[in-house]
């Protein structure tokens, strides 16, 4: 079985934060959903557990991280290309989403951030792999 990736994210208004993601071309599981939280499914290892904030505090003794006052992590996510990265950039400044920072382009890598409506930041990285490593 693949290693799967689950990333718990607190949020104020889970109805909002849905939306977003489903904006952004992603599916949500019903079967991991209910009223307090909503599994967005990026692909079939990587998940996104959205949480009511008293949900997500169930899980921990930590005070809950203001995402749009702090950072906490920079989450980042593949792209097949630059022209993917720039539709998935795209898509969410259009679903209510903000820019994080300037778009990167070093020629064999390029990404843009940007953050959803609770301030989680994401990117989008494209990197051509021979140019990395010298093969191009």
């Amino acid at each position: 079985m693949a290693q799967m990736v689950f990333v718990n994210l607190p949020v104020k208004d889970l109805e909002t934060s849905k939306g977003f993601y489903e904006k952004l071309g992603y599916g949500i599981n019903p079967h991991f959903s209910d009223d307090k939280t909503a599994c967005v499914v990026i692909s079939d290892t990587i998940f996104v557990m959205l949480l009511t904030e008293p949900r997500f505090k169930e899980f921990t003794k930590k005070d809950i991280a203001d995402a749009s006052k702090t950072t906490e992590a920079i989450l980042a996510l593949s792209a097949d290309s630059r022209a993917k990265v720039d539709e998935l950039a795209d898509a969410a400044l259009a679903a209510g989403g903000s820019p994080a920072g300037e778009t990167q382009d070093m020629g064999f890598m390029y990404g843009r951030s940007f953050q959803d409506p609770d301030g989680h930041i994401w990117e989008a990285i494209w990197m051509d792999e021979a140019a990395a490593q010298g093969g191009a």
